[in-house]
């Protein structure tokens, strides 16, 4: 704005103080014929550039020529009225934008040959007095032009290094994302990697499950259907016979339980949080336990094997709880943070260490191990705390994957 208007203003404001002081300068009418016109060629260069510098900014033939041409205008302009001098300093400013490196100096000095003038009274200087004066103003203006001019390379150069850090920092923000989304994506896939593993050794456990129960009750319907098919005494075949509707019905039930291990009936309709809840509910309504369930943090739909693997780690606790602990008090505790989801269940029975081996049971279940092997499949961990006399407290930590859909 400056640049574009700063010209005009000042062109005026020297033309409105010529004027009233041209009785004690001594302006006669020629003189004010010469400033007339010189205003009006100074209003029209201004004119010209400003078209000029819309094609072309910056150093060029055409704005040295423009500089010399409006310096020129402003040294006669003062020489006329000293006043005049408030168009002249228009040469201090944008002189990098007119000037080419070389001539700047050059510029910069003219400029203040002209302001010299003006302070010593006008010119030409009366005298040898006049001379001295003028020569100290000019030696003064100098000076300053230097202080300002290593004032302004500090600032510039400051100007610089502030550059070249955001620049510094820019990349190094760039490649700190960088580095955030590969980590994210390693996340992703070791995510997806521990559920094919955990898939695997869930296919590895329901194969040994398969062997060691329903294929191992099949043979024996197989054995006892052969006793029979060759047994004369109708009491021995009736009795093989029992034996094969036990080994069935032992059989279905295994299987049965295997299925149910497979799909958990309560997320079939519900999220995790209302599956817990009403387990937890049932569960209390069962054993005659006072228990309560917690959600903090704000609740997110979770990856369906989460959340199974979250549910089966409370059921089993719950069921250690019922068999083991004799508590009059559970809680479990649902928490959503950042990057990982925390359950914790809590009560107040009997307590036990947590050192001691703890065996298989045998009622489908598969104890503290079993519940850390669930929460290792999904890159998690199970902490358990426990003591004599001072209840248990089982906490999982699993990473938060959202639902997929």
């Amino acid at each position: 704005m400056f640049h574009r208007w700063g010209p005009y203003t000042l062109l005026g404001f020297g033309l409105l103080m010529a004027v009233a002081t041209s009785g004690v300068v001594g302006m006669d009418r020629r003189q004010w014929y010469v400033a007339g016109a010189l205003v009006a060629a100074g209003a029209a260069l201004q004119l010209w550039w400003d078209a000029k510098v819309r094609i072309r900014p910056g150093p060029s033939s055409a704005s040295v020529l423009y500089y010399v041409l409006r310096w020129a205008v402003a040294f006669v302009l003062t020489w006329l009225n000293p006043f005049f001098a408030f168009y002249a300093v228009v040469g201090y400013f944008g002189t990098e934008r007119l000037l080419p490196p070389r001539l700047v100096k050059l510029g910069l000095f003219a400029t203040a040959v002209i302001m010299s003038g003006s302070q010593s009274g006008g010119l030409p200087p009366q005298g040898e007095l006049g001379w001295v004066v003028f020569g100290g103003l000019l030696a003064v203006n100098i000076a300053l032009l230097i202080v300002f001019a290593h004032l302004a390379d500090q600032e510039d150069r400051r100007a610089r290094d502030a550059a070249a850090t955001i620049t510094e920092l820019e990349r190094t923000n760039t490649a700190l994302q960088q580095a955030m989304d590969e980590n994210a994506a390693l996340h992703t896939q070791l995510l997806v990697q521990a559920r094919e593993a955990g898939v695997a050794d869930e296919r590895r456990r329901l194969a040994a499950e398969i062997h060691d129960t329903i294929a191992q009750g099949l043979t024996g319907i197989i054995a006892q259907l052969q006793v029979v098919s060759g047994a004369d005494d109708e009491k021995l075949a009736r009795e093989h016979l029992d034996r094969a509707a036990a080994l069935a019905r032992h059989s279905l039930g295994e299987a049965r339980r295997s299925v149910h291990n497979l799909s958990p009936a309560p997320l079939e309709h519900d999220r995790l949080p209302e599956a817990l809840d009403k387990t937890v509910a049932q569960w209390a309504e069962r054993t005659g336990v006072r228990a309560h369930f917690t959600v903090t943090g704000t609740a997110e739909p979770l990856h369906d094997e989460i959340e199974a693997t979250l549910l089966r780690i409370v059921q089993e606790a719950l069921s250690n709880t019922a068999r083991h602990a004799a508590a009059a008090r559970l809680g479990v505790t649902l928490s959503f943070m950042d990057d990982e989801v925390t359950l914790d269940v809590r009560d107040d029975g009997r307590g036990f260490d947590p050192l001691a081996p703890v065996e298989r049971t045998g009622t489908g279940g598969f104890g503290l191990d079993g519940m850390r092997a669930r929460a290792e499949r999904i890159a998690g961990s199970l902490t358990v705390e426990s003591e004599a006399g001072g209840g248990t407290a089982v906490s999982a930590r699993v990473p938060l994957v959202r639902h997929e859909h």
